[in-house]
């Protein structure tokens, strides 16, 4: 029950806020204030909050799209269900024309599996190059570094190493990555993943503040466990201190994309995405009132 409350709380307190105690107590605020201040550009308090489009693989482009209107989400990270690796350059400039109709920003790419090979990992350059999107969601052969440090000077594009927990060998946690990408150049860095982080055995909200000048992208989702079987689930509802996390990225003024994803209910992943949209915007609205 005492979860239950805390959860109600924070939504609460996040609809109050976001309303503005000056329109509660102002009879004749318009309903178009009352709209302007739910959807008003501060509701993300300068967080770029975005979708993984990994979270709707099953979905198409154009229904994706749809979505994240009904979201009111604005950037995205786009996985190569979307938008092939294979694509032509016409193909890639199609879609980022369509995202940008949409009001929506490609801000990334991927998670791409880069092996220790030239032709591979210039494909994926090019590839956002094509599309215009300054940063690469990448699982790369930590072989590869000598490459990715000659391609992020060649395409001036950022590299976000994405860590994925235990059964991850070469990259579980964050600190794994900093340890690969020191000495080389600053736009090798990485993607945090909040669930695999803790699954990691490791802080998210600790390793945002340490490895800040490297983080690039970072995916927010909330687990039912820190075992390595542990689950997504919809945020407030697992085990993940999710304020200590978007508190870490406002200390640090996080300017890259906060991408929410879902590896689950990959057939219906809309009304899981949707709570926990309006859940993070409690939690960003209910810590604005403190």
């Amino acid at each position: 029950m005492s979860s239950y409350l805390s959860r109600r709380q924070v939504i609460r307190n996040g609809i109050l806020a976001a309303v503005g105690s000056s329109l509660i107590k102002t009879s004749h605020a318009s309903s178009t204030e009352i709209t302007q201040h739910f959807i008003g550009e501060d509701e993300w308090q300068d967080l770029k909050f975005g979708i993984a489009s990994y979270t709707f693989r099953k979905m198409s482009l154009d229904d994706t799209i749809k979505a994240m209107q009904r979201l009111n989400l604005k950037y995205i990270s786009i996985k190569d269900f979307h938008l092939a690796l294979t694509s032509s350059t016409a193909e890639r400039v199609a879609a980022m024309q369509k995202l940008k109709a949409a009001g929506i920003t490609a801000l990334s790419c991927g998670n791409i599996t880069m092996q220790n090979d030239e032709k591979n990992i210039r494909q994926a350059f090019d590839y956002a190059k094509d599309c215009g999107m300054p940063a690469i969601v990448c699982s790369p052969d930590p072989a590869s570094m000598p490459i990715l440090d000659k391609m992020v000077k060649e395409y001036n594009i950022k590299l976000a190493i994405h860590n994925h927990g235990p059964e991850d060998k070469r990259f579980p946690s964050p600190y794994d990555v900093m340890k690969v990408v020191e000495g080389y150049d600053k736009r090798i860095g990485l993607c945090i993943d909040v669930g695999h982080t803790a699954r990691a055995k490791v802080n998210p909200a600790e390793a945002i503040l340490k490895c800040k000048d490297r983080l690039y992208d970072l995916h927010f989702k909330d687990i039912n466990s820190t075992e390595p079987n542990g689950k997504t689930i919809e945020a407030g509802r697992g085990v993940l201190n999710l304020p200590t996390i978007l508190a870490s990225l406002k200390k640090i003024k996080y300017p890259h994309l906060v991408s929410i994803e879902f590896e689950e209910w990959g057939d219906d992943p809309l009304p899981s995405v949707a709570e926990t949209v309006g859940y993070s915007k409690g939690l960003l609205a209910n810590n604005r009132k403190k």
